[in-house]
């Protein structure tokens, strides 16, 4: 028994100099990593580093902080890329949607997630994947694809994913309310960075802009111009880049936002929050002079005033509208609008040119397009500011009327959905305002491209985030209604 005794301390002995060796080396590696971080890219690239590890480290334990991150990335940091390549140079998106898959289906893996929930709308989004990876396929007797392609065609079929992945992941309406929650905030932090930065002196606001230029961002000629005529009205870009692909994210965000207003349940516990939030989102959405953006708002407030009986949107829609025709201050405004709907301004015009060209394209390769690697002769071009008009140039005129076909049964999905889901006021906000959303999307993909464009990951993913948190209302409502209707009295 003694030598026994002897025997496990000297093993403990042992174990515990290694296990202090071990714990030693692992502090002088992170502090030797600081160090560098601190000398090669100064204390906020080491602390953003640190952060970073942190974040990592509980998202990779929490599904809904995955989730959460992926929601906060899209909205501040869509375009931001490792200052460092490792191989291939991933976005802040792509390790944020990668983070989440992984936990999602670690889930499965280990027995935490039963029942996969889907509805009948999920064959028809599959049918329009297959379609993808055909025209994709096809296409590459044009050209071989690059990395950049491939990595951006990859990250499109995750964002499509994430139709079935939310779909089976939101089981409540509690978690629907939580995730408008978090769109609110993030898209109101977003919307807050482009008015401050609109505000801001033009050198001021580009000095600023040009430090995200070590994540991936422009070094220069970030600020934005109507025509890019610098003597011309400056344009909100806030941390898109772009204006019009702001402007489409800020649109579909302010409708779904919209049903909270005068909802019998808001998800915020404070109406004044609710009405602060649409106020700011709808001012910096003003300010991105995106006229399909506008648009699409505008229509998709109509339609929540009109489906839900709220009047006093349609009281407050009328009476913007009449500010809007009287003040001097919004006569640029209705101008950029006639001129549009007259093709009078010079970007309108170019428009046109585009959608002839495309209309040639398509009529030479009606059926599966032209892929998304090529085109067959030099002098064609597959970008066009119309995402149908893309689709049928890359997809083909029977991939767009698949996509056409997929977007019709969400909507009849959700109409049965609206039949039921007036018993439960929460729900019946959220359904509103994610098919309100999706409204707003599809009118500003009229004169837009970023929905389907491969580099605008973060437009595409939040396109695919509303399908799904729209077909989950719907599920949800349908399932309620079912589980009532099942009660013995």
């Amino acid at each position: 028994m003694q030598s026994s005794n002897q025997a496990g301390s000297r093993t403990w002995g042992l174990n515990r100099y290694s296990y202090g060796a071990l714990i030693g080396a692992v502090i002088g590696l992170t502090g030797g990593i600081l160090a560098l971080l601190l000398t090669v890219g100064g204390p906020i690239v080491a602390f953003g580093a640190l952060f970073g590890v942190m974040a990592g480290l509980y998202v990779l334990s929490n599904v809904s902080a995955a989730l959460y991150g992926v929601i906060l990335i899209t909205a501040l940091l869509p375009f931001g890329t490792l200052p460092f390549k490792i191989g291939i140079t991933p976005t802040f998106l792509d390790m944020a949607l990668g983070a989440f898959v992984l936990v999602y289906a670690m889930q499965w893996m280990t027995g935490r997630r039963q029942g996969f929930r889907l509805t009948p709308v999920h064959a028809l989004v599959g049918l329009y994947v297959m379609w993808l990876l055909l025209a994709f396929a096809l296409g590459l007797r044009y050209a071989p694809p690059t990395s950049a392609i491939i990595r951006q065609f990859a990250e499109t079929l995750l964002s499509i994913a994430m139709v079935f992945i939310l779909g089976d992941l939101i089981r409540d309406p509690q978690t629907l309310r939580r995730l408008v929650i978090a769109v609110m905030l993030a898209i109101g932090v977003q919307a807050i960075i482009a008015i401050v930065l609109y505000v801001l002196p033009d050198q001021t606001a580009e000095q600023i802009l040009v430090r995200l230029a070590r994540f991936g961002y422009p070094n220069g000629g970030v600020i934005r111009f109507i025509e890019d005529d610098p003597n011309g009205i400056e344009r909100a870009i806030g941390t898109w880049v772009d204006p019009n692909a702001l402007g489409g994210v800020l649109a579909i965000s302010a409708a779904m936002i919209a049903p909270q207003v005068f909802a019998r349940k808001p998800v915020l516990p404070y109406r004044w929050m609710t009405i602060g939030l649409m106020g700011i989102i709808l001012l910096a959405l003003l300010l991105t002079f995106s006229r399909a953006s506008m648009l699409a708002i505008g229509i998709s407030l109509l339609v929540v005033g009109l489906f839900r009986g709220y009047r006093k949107y349609l009281l407050l829609l009328g009476l913007a509208l009449i500010v809007i025709l009287a003040l001097p201050q919004t006569r640029s405004y209705i101008e950029l609008f006639v001129q549009a709907f007259t093709g009078a301004d010079r970007s309108t015009q170019m428009r046109l040119g585009e959608y002839s060209d495309s209309l040639e394209l398509i009529s030479k390769n009606p059926v599966v397009g032209v892929g998304f690697t090529g085109t067959p002769a030099i002098d064609l071009y597959t970008n066009v500011a119309s995402m149908y008009l893309i689709m049928a140039n890359q997809i083909g005129l029977v991939g767009v009327a698949i996509y056409g076909v997929m977007i019709i049964g969400v909507l009849i999905y959700g109409w049965r959905a609206r039949l039921v889901v007036y018993d439960n006021p929460l729900l019946e906000s959220l359904h509103l305002g994610y098919h309100a959303a999706l409204v707003a999307a599809l009118i500003n993909a009229t004169a837009d491209l970023y929905f389907f464009r491969l580099d605008f990951q973060a437009s595409i993913l939040s396109f695919w985030m509303v399908i799904a948190l729209a077909l989950a209302s719907s599920r949800l409502a349908l399932e309620a209604h079912e589980l009532t209707v099942a009660k013995p009295d």
